[in-house]
């Protein structure tokens, strides 16, 4: 079983607080606890009974740090209690602003990291140590893993799934929580583009068609004429509402079959390429570690 430790600071943010409650809580695997340095904390118009002080802590696998409504210095008590569990080699993580406080305990010196894009500026001035990119939706340094605002933070808490458990458990967590599995953390947290037509027309349908043919072998032609657009439409659509090209998109998804295949059945490599829409198996296993940072193989030993 692996505990996750939600920790409520003063001024929480009850949003942030309750995403990992809500999207790791309801997954077999997980352990969550609420924890706090006091018996009650407030959380912008409501208060917060919790059950577990700071020892909880220590016995933690994972720590999720949400973002608070302020920027007032915090009990020391608390940044020392995470520097220890750091020491112990425990995961910490940030929701929204809650990079605030991974870097006020100085956990982020030297190690890339982002926040809410209205707070980077603050962010900045605060710890110059720390490479910040607000452009994107989380970051993984293995150790650390930090997350932008609000929704952002679904998307890393279904990261840590599929980190823990695989795609096949993320893809059942983002059902649950009603998320779409699709965005990774290199998606942009905020893209200036002008309001969706009046119709609500996007790319969620031709997402969805992508997800489910992915495996065909796809041209850019194919999918605009799926979308009833031109390429060069498609492309500038595409960036608008993902911040990533068409032919990214659809390798990702290829990605993601391939996992669940691996996870589920005992197909081999070349069926696998086959099936989740690779040219080869050659291809298959450069992109797959490429992406994920492992081979085929080892990836089925870890998730099997």
């Amino acid at each position: 079983m692996h505990t996750v430790a939600v920790l409520a600071l003063p001024d929480t943010i009850p949003f942030d607080l309750a995403t990992p409650i809500e999207t790791l809580g309801r997954i077999p695997g997980y352990r969550v606890e609420v924890c706090a340095a006091t018996p009650t904390v407030a959380a912008g118009p409501i208060r917060i009974a919790v059950d577990h002080g700071l020892d909880a802590l220590e016995r933690a696998d994972t720590i999720v740090v949400p973002g608070r409504d302020s920027f007032e210095p915090l009990d020391p008590e608390i940044l020392d209690a995470l520097r220890k569990a750091a020491a112990n080699g425990c995961r910490i993580v940030s929701i929204c602003v809650g990079a605030f406080t991974l870097a006020e305990a100085g956990l982020l010196d030297g190690l890339r990291a982002t926040t809410h894009w209205l707070a980077a500026d603050e962010f900045r001035r605060r710890f110059p140590a720390v490479e910040l990119d607000p452009g994107v939706l989380y970051v993984d340094c293995g150790q650390f893993v930090t997350s932008a605002g609000a929704t952002a933070g679904v998307d890393m808490c279904l990261h840590l799934v599929r980190r823990d458990y695989g795609a096949a458990a993320a893809a059942h967590a983002s059902r649950l929580a009603v998320a779409p599995l699709h965005r990774d953390g290199g998606q942009a947290q905020y893209i200036a583009r002008p309001a969706p037509p009046p119709d609500g027309a996007g790319l969620a349908p031709l997402l969805a068609w992508l997800e489910a043919n992915a495996h065909r072998d796809l041209s850019l032609s194919d999918m605009a004429a799926q979308a009833g657009l031109s390429v060069r439409t498609l492309n500038r659509r595409f960036h608008d509402e993902t911040g990533r090209s068409p032919i990214q998109w659809l390798a990702a998804a290829r990605i993601r079959r391939a996992q669940e295949l691996l996870e589920t059945t005992g197909h081999g490599v070349e069926r696998i390429a086959h099936l989740a829409g690779f040219p080869s198996p050659t291809n298959f296993r450069e992109q797959f570690k490429r992406t994920t940072g492992v081979t085929p193989q080892a990836y089925r030993a870890t998730f099997t």
